[in-house]
């Protein structure tokens, strides 16, 4: 699930970058590919407009849940400045290349078609990559 759902994120216009090791522009796609066996179930990616458009479109998820926790059997959502890296400043995130419109997404046990068209109609109700 993570991999389709990692490879339509980069069809998505207004998706600024995803961050997956199993897709081979990733910066760590070779040594991912000798460790792991699989890629794993978590991806994040950035979204133009930052923060605002992560406000918009997360609650437009109808399969994905937001959540601060990213580990459960359902697909959860959540962005990174307020979850994993809210005790950071945006200067510090903007230093560590966390970009403030970055969702960190765990794919959970869905069916990877239905988790797709879950964010593709939620990209489409905020008008982001229409």
């Amino acid at each position: 699930t993570a991999m389709k759902l990692a490879t339509y994120l980069k069809t998505v216009e207004g998706v600024e970058q995803v961050f997956y090791p199993g897709l081979e522009d990733h910066p760590n796609h070779a040594i991912a590919k000798e460790q792991m066996s699989g890629f794993g179930g978590m991806l994040s990616f950035a979204v133009t407009g930052g923060v605002d458009t992560v406000r918009h479109l997360l609650p437009k998820l109808q399969y994905a849940n937001r959540a601060a926790n990213l580990g459960a059997v359902e697909t959860t959502v959540g962005p990174a400045r307020t979850t994993s890296h809210v005790e950071c400043t945006p200067e510090e995130r903007a230093a560590m290349g966390i970009p403030e419109g970055l969702i960190r997404v765990s794919c959970g046990i869905e069916d990877a078609d239905d988790i797709i068209q879950d964010f593709k109609q939620a990209f489409k109700a905020v008008e982001v990559g229409v």
